[in-house]
């Protein structure tokens, strides 16, 4: 085989991988029929000296090469595609990462309920003790109010002024009151009944005021305890019609939970743009494959050059 015949083979081959490398990375069935074909073509000329070599070259000059610059138009367009998702990704774990540190958890919020239920029950108790002894004691449990400042930013709910007013309002011949608390007379009735047994109900806040709401175990009488005055009184449940209860989620925890879900799916459609192709370059080489797979092929190559310019007219569009 004389050597003109070798280097154009040779350059086939060099082709033809380079079309096979396309193939794998875009996974499309139509771009590996095309790189099946290719080689068939290319072993009809190998095993056959009789064939002009010339036109196993004219059909990678007119064919196969504008398809692998088209893909790699494809591929490089696709990539850049992908690292402005993968920016956006990384800019999310960012923020993600910072907010995370700041986040207080559903869980321990759970757990700091129940501790900041016995704390306040144990106040209660000790403040009756006081009021019936008329001692001068502290009835309040130790960082009573750290509850409030650790979580109403993120799980208290909002509350309108008036509605905030309407809870605290009461009558001075209607409460016992000292030097450190002011309750409610018939709520320290109920609360002795009831064996001072109460749950943590909702957090709510208007500004920077904040209240807590209590219930008692066996009924469905509530309390409030407004830190700001060591205030105790029945809560009018009624008041807080209106009130979102739906999600007591961090809204830091929500917003977390919102960009994971954001960077999952952005990942899962970086994953599918990789290696996406437009519907009307695969119908392109669809049409493309069909000629070079017809029997009569060979016979045509010098009129191949219509398909050829077709592809290299797709290069300079702006579908990718």
């Amino acid at each position: 085989m004389d050597e003109y015949r070798l280097n154009i083979l040779k350059q086939s081959n060099t082709e033809i991988n380079r079309l096979q490398l396309l193939s794998v990375f875009f996974d499309e069935e139509i771009v590996y029929k095309i790189y099946l074909r290719s080689q068939v073509i290319h072993q009809l000329f190998a095993g056959n000296e009789d064939l002009e070599i010339e036109k196993l070259e004219l059909f990678h000059l007119q064919f196969t090469a504008s398809v692998i610059d088209l893909l790699k138009k494809i591929k490089k367009s696709n990539e850049k595609n992908v690292v402005l998702l993968y920016d956006e990704i990384n800019l999310n774990e960012e923020l993600i990462e910072r907010m995370s540190g700041a986040v207080v958890s559903q869980k321990n919020f759970n757990i700091d309920k129940q501790r900041q239920s016995l704390k306040i029950n144990q106040t209660l108790r000790k403040l009756f003790e006081v009021l019936s002894d008329l001692t001068s004691d502290f009835p309040f449990a130790k960082n009573i109010n750290v509850f409030s400042s650790k979580y109403a930013n993120d799980f208290y709910f909002d509350l309108k002024t008036d509605q905030f007013s309407k809870l605290i309002d009461y009558q001075t011949k209607q409460v016992y009151t000292n030097v450190f608390a002011t309750i409610e007379k018939k709520l320290m009735g109920k609360l002795c009944k009831y064996d001072f047994k109460t749950e943590f109900f909702i957090g709510l806040k208007s500004g920077e005021l904040v209240i807590e709401v209590y219930k008692f175990l066996e009924t469905d009488n509530y309390f409030l305890f407004f830190p700001s005055r060591n205030l105790f009184l029945f809560c009018d449940i009624e008041i807080l019609n209106g009130l979102d209860q739906s999600n007591n989620l961090s809204e830091r925890e929500k917003i977390v939970q919102e960009l994971q879900y954001k960077n999952d799916k952005l990942s899962s459609n970086a994953a599918v743009l990789k290696t996406a192709i437009p519907d009307e370059i695969i119908a392109l080489l669809e049409d493309s494959y069909h000629k070079i797979s017809d029997i009569n092929f060979l016979n045509h190559l010098n009129n191949f050059d219509v398909q050829s310019n077709i592809l290299k007219a797709m290069l300079k569009t702006d579908l990718f």
